[in-house]
Parts: C-alpha cells; structure tokens; sequence
C-alpha cells in the first residue's frame, strides 16, 4: 500500500489534474464549445484515473486491516457518498458548488498564505529597520555625550583662558604703568641732566670770557707800559662799541645755537606760519594763493636776511680790521662779534626790502586796498631766523623750489590735499631747511594732477601788477625813526 501511495505521488497526477482545471478556467471564455468538452473530458479521465488509484490503495488498506476492518468507515462514509454522486442531476449541481467553494476555499488559503508570508516579510524588514535606527539612535546619543562632553571641556578652557587672559591684561596694565612711571621719571632726569649740561656749559663759556677778558687786559696793560708803534691803531679800536665778545665763542656755542634755531624754524612753521594763513584768509579767499603768498615770504625772507648779513659783516671785517690783534683769526672775531651783537641788525630794512619783492612777484596776487605789511610779523620772525642760521658753521639754508618739479619723499610731505598719484609739485607750502646737501627739516608741497596747466591758463588773468614802491601801510612803518646801526654811523678808515 505505501509503495502504491508514493506512486501516487510521485506520478504528481495530482497537481496535472489542478493545473488542467486553472488552465481550463482561465481559457474557458475564450475556447468553444468542443474544446471546453474535451478539456472536460480529460479532466474526467484523468480524475477517473487517480479515483482507480485511490479506490486500489482503498482495497489495499482495507486488507491491511483484516476481514472486518473499515467497514464502518465504508458504510457512513464511502457507501454514502457513492450514492450521492450517482443519484441525480440536482446532486450534482450540489458537488460543483461543493468543487467550487472548495476551489475558492484553496485560492483563499493561498491568498491568505501569501498575505500571511508578505506580512511576515514586511515585518522582519520593520524590525530590521527599527534596528538599524535603534543603533543610529544610539550612534547618535553616544557623539551627543561625547560632544557634551567636549563642549563642557571648551567652556572649561575658555573660561580659564579668559581668566588667565585678564589676570595677564592686569599685569600688562601694571607692567605699563610702571614703564610710564620709570619713563617719567627718566625723562625728568634727563631734563635735569641737559639742565646741568647746560649750566657747565655756560659756566665753562663764562670762564672762557673772563680767561679771554684777563688776557686782553694783560696785554693792553703791557702795551701801555712799554711805548708801540701801532698806538695809532689802539686809538682807532677804541671807536668799537664797548661790548666786546669772547674769541671762537661763535664755534664753541654753535651746537646748541643750531638746535636752538632748527627748533625755532619748526615753531615758525607751527605757529606763525598758521596765523599768517588765518590772517590772509579773511582777505583772500583762494587757499592756494595764500599759501603760495607765505612760501615766497620765507623764500624772499631768507634771501633778503642772507644779503644783509653779507653786508653786516663786510662793514664789521671793515671795522675790525684796523685793530685786530691776538690769536684768534680775523674771521673768528668777525664771526664772534656778530654772535655777541645780532640785535644791530636792521631788521625792519630786510622786512621792507622783501615786502618790495613780494609787490613785484609775478605768481601772487593780493586785493589792492590791502598791503602784504599785514604778515610783516612772520617776515620779521623769518629774517632774524635766517640771519642767525647764517652765523652757524656751516650755515643754514632753505631748499631751492620750483613749481613742476620732480617730487622729492625727502626733502617735502605732501599736503592733505594732495594728489598722492601726482609725480609734480604743483606749488610749495613751505620750504626745506637744508644744511649744504643734508636735509634738516622736510617742507610741504602739493601735487596735484594737471594743476601747471591750469594755473598758467590763470596766471594772466589772476595776477595784477603790483607798483614797486610801498603801499600806504608800508609807508607809515617805512616814517618810523630807527636807530641806526653803530657800525653806520662812523668808520675809522673813513
């Protein structure tokens, strides 16, 4: 009986038999009436032969059991349902519905089999899912701590930074006082030093004169008592004012009577310069016009003091000449005597004189009812400058300036005003002070772009002709009484 089974099944009659019955099922609307006949036919041979099987297999196993097994089984169960299928039509209207709802009952069950196996695969891939995002959620928590962590530790540090910075910002600060007060202090001895270098140097000058002094008198006394030829020229010296002044003084002071003077010229610059300007704007609206009206001040100022010192010490050479004895040169004593008497010097004649050129300068213009007298104090300030910086050896100058020249970085600054690009100096501020090549003081000039062309453009129509005598304020200083110089008044060779 097994074997007969496994026949059975292998022989897979079975799944022929429900494969013919789906294939009949899908092509039954399709086929005709013949074919659908003959496909039922073979579905009723085919099952006729599984039922032949199955009915051995029934006789077989019935046998197994003896004589009188199954007979029970065969009569509420086989018998039955043997009558049934042959006993009429409406019967078997009843086993296709049966076959039918069978039929659905399996293709339920498999519907149900495969929802069944889809669930379970759309589950495992859920909890695959959710597992993945369990252990991101827990990658994620974890770089969360760890980023707690170091953002805790950053707060920590810049805390202790900001700390250390502060307490480190205190001592700077302490650090810093203390410098200032050390530097203070420093610059206040150093005051005190330059004060007592100062003082010895005065002292040491003051001894010189008196040395100077003891001498001259020695030999003056000696002359008087032993008789000499030259008693004519002794006469003579004494027509020199009272005032006599030490040998080489002039060469022993000049580093502080230089300093002293550069520091002056930069005052000039810094003050007097300043209200000079003020004071010309409230005539001359053109800022151009009135800084190029100081310029030629300094520059007519210094040309007018250098040619008066030309001829203040021609008449002093002159002077001394007669009577000069003793071991200095005649150069040195020269140069000593104009040291000692600088206040001879005619000043308010060099004031006129540039005044004079200023009226005749072509670049510059001013309003006719207003005289250049107005800025007489920066030419007086300017000229007694230039006059004691020709005393100094070698002696102080300004530089040479024209309008379109090259632009030097080292001997001018450029005006706020400037063209910064601009390769030309379009006019000048203020002069250079130069000591031969060197330059001491920088001036100022403005560059400007295209300012030649259109300044020549504008120099006729601009500029008035000035007449070379004075105006009504010059006039006025020009009646004032001035003592003339004592060098003026006699000579002994004449």
């Amino acid at each position: 009986m097994a074997d007969s089974l496994r026949r059975l099944v292998c022989a897979e009659s079975c799944r022929a038999l429900q494969e013919k019955l789906e294939s009949w099922y899908r092509d039954y609307e399709i086929n005709s009436c013949d074919q659908n006949l003959n496909r039922c036919c073979e579905i009723i041979e085919l099952n006729s032969q599984i039922q032949g099987q199955l009915f051995t297999i029934l006789n077989e196993t019935s046998r197994e059991g003896g004589h009188y097994a199954g007979v029970e089984t065969i009569k509420t169960r086989l018998l039955p349902w043997l009558g049934t299928c042959f006993s009429c039509a409406t019967s078997g209207r009843h086993f296709e519905d049966s076959f039918s709802l069978t039929q659905d009952s399996v293709e339920k069950e498999r519907q149900l089999r495969e929802l069944a196996s889809n669930q379970t695969f759309q589950l495992q891939e859920l909890q695959e899912e959710l597992t993945s995002t369990r252990l991101q959620l827990s990658n994620v928590q974890q770089d969360l701590a760890k980023t707690q962590l170091a953002l805790e530790d950053t707060k920590t540090k810049s805390i202790t930074t900001a700390l250390a910075a502060e307490d480190e910002i205190v001592q700077l600060k302490a650090a810093l006082k203390t410098s200032r007060a050390q530097e203070e202090d420093a610059l206040r001895k150093l005051n005190r030093m330059n004060d007592y270098e100062q003082q010895i140097q005065i002292l040491r000058d003051e001894i010189t004169i008196l040395d100077a002094q003891n001498s001259v008198l020695q030999s003056r006394l000696a002359r008087s008592r032993s008789p000499s030829p030259r008693r004519s020229e002794i006469k003579s010296s004494s027509l020199l004012p009272s005032r006599s002044c030490s040998p080489g003084r002039a060469r022993r002071t000049n580093t502080s009577r230089r300093a002293c003077l550069i520091t002056r010229f930069g005052d000039i610059y810094a003050q007097e310069r300043l209200d000079a300007e003020t004071l010309l704007r409230t005539y001359i609206s053109d800022m151009e016009m009135v800084q190029r009206i100081i310029y030629i001040a300094a520059v007519e100022s210094f040309s007018a003091a250098k040619m008066a010192y030309r001829q203040f010490k021609i008449r002093v050479r002159d002077t001394l000449s007669l009577g000069h004895s003793g071991p200095e040169s005649l150069e040195d004593t020269v140069l000593d005597y104009i040291v000692r008497h600088e206040d001879l010097y005619d000043v308010q004649a060099s004031v006129n004189e540039v005044i004079r050129s200023m009226n005749i300068n072509p670049k510059i213009s001013f309003p006719p009812e207003i005289d250049f007298i107005v800025i007489s104090t920066l030419i007086r300030e300017l000229c007694r400058v230039a006059f004691s910086m020709q005393t100094l050896f070698p002696p102080l100058d300004i530089a040479f300036g024209t309008d379109g020249e090259l632009f030097s970085e080292t001997k001018y600054y450029r005006s706020f005003d400037s063209d910064f690009t601009a390769l030309l100096v379009a006019y000048h501020v203020w002069p250079a002070l130069m000591e031969k090549d060197v330059v001491i003081l920088k001036g100022e000039a403005v560059t400007k772009r295209g300012a030649l062309w259109s300044r020549r453009s504008r120099s006729s129509s601009r500029g008035r002709s000035r007449s070379s005598s004075p105006g009504p304020l010059l006039a006025h200083h020009l009646s004032r009484s001035r003592s003339p110089s004592p060098l003026r008044s006699t000579s002994p060779r004449r």
